[in-house]
């Protein structure tokens, strides 16, 4: 599948809050954390640091948020639930890294994936990311274990 990239909007933003994943995975749902999902609807808090993903359909397929620091990037995604383990995630990944080239140049592209994802972890290694420590985060009522991940600047 590809993806066409273009900035999110509210009625996105809309359907992203409403999306739900099965399992384990409803950690990732927006509505887990109150503070995410205020972010998510608020169009003044998201900025311009959102972007949809539409696919091959039309579709809203996932989203992406750039959280850019001093030296890095920092990558946020989600792929929508139907479209999870389906072979996806190498791509989408890459759409997001090279949105990131497209907007921020060529800096390091840092992330942090929830420690019991391993699919997304292993995703991310396919794309070229190294793992480079953990911590602990409290979000969606507790404290959760994730893993640092950075894409360094192409040679």
């Amino acid at each position: 599948m590809r993806f066409t990239l273009r900035p999110l909007g509210q009625a996105d933003a809309e359907e992203i809050a409403a999306w739900t994943y099965p399992g384990a995975y409803a950690f990732y749902d927006s509505a887990a954390d109150a503070d995410d999902l205020a972010l998510l609807l608020d169009a003044r808090r998201r900025g311009d640091d959102f972007y949809a993903a539409d696919g091959d359909d039309g579709r809203l397929a996932g989203f992406f948020q750039l959280k850019p620091g001093p030296e890095q990037v920092e990558l946020g995604l989600g792929l929508r639930p139907d479209l999870c383990g389906r072979g996806l995630g190498q791509g989408f990944t890459q759409a997001g890294i090279g949105l990131i080239r497209k907007v921020h140049g060529d800096r390091p592209i840092t992330l942090a994936v929830v420690a019991f994802n391993a699919r997304a972890i292993t995703v991310y290694k396919r794309c070229g990311f190294a793992v480079t420590g953990r911590h602990t985060r409290h979000t969606a009522g507790r404290d959760w274990e994730f893993v640092d991940m950075e894409l360094a600047v192409r040679a």
